[in-house]
């Protein structure tokens, strides 16, 4: 098993737009070709706040075939599209997605 490890560094203004994207958007299309979801949280700062979410796949190679699927599946990307038109387009976002990372991480707890 693999985890992803997606960050966010949001503006808290497109906070309500964004959870409600990630959960009617972006997480059934995950779903839909095999990722799993671990969870999603966030913690709240001063002028910004942190959005993260654990994903689980079988492998790296796993992840690579449900991010092609995902990038391939034309419905999903005019959903996304859509979003973007919605905050001005995505060059625009900039302005309130500070910062988007992530990494992948191994579990280290022995499961018998």
């Amino acid at each position: 098993m693999i985890y992803r490890r997606k960050k966010y560094k949001v503006n808290p203004l497109i906070l309500e737009s964004f959870n409600h994207h990630f959960n009617h958007t972006l997480l059934p299309t995950q779903l839909k070709y095999g990722a799993r979801l671990v969870g999603r949280w966030m913690k709240r700062e001063d002028e910004e706040v942190e959005i993260f979410a654990i994903w689980e796949y079988d492998s790296y190679e796993e992840y690579e075939k449900i991010e092609t699927k995902v990038r391939n599946d034309q419905a999903h990307l005019k959903r996304v599209q859509q979003w973007f038109e919605m905050h001005g387009g995505k060059e625009n976002l900039r302005n309130v997605f500070y910062k988007i990372e992530q990494d992948f991480v191994e579990d280290t707890v022995t499961h018998d």
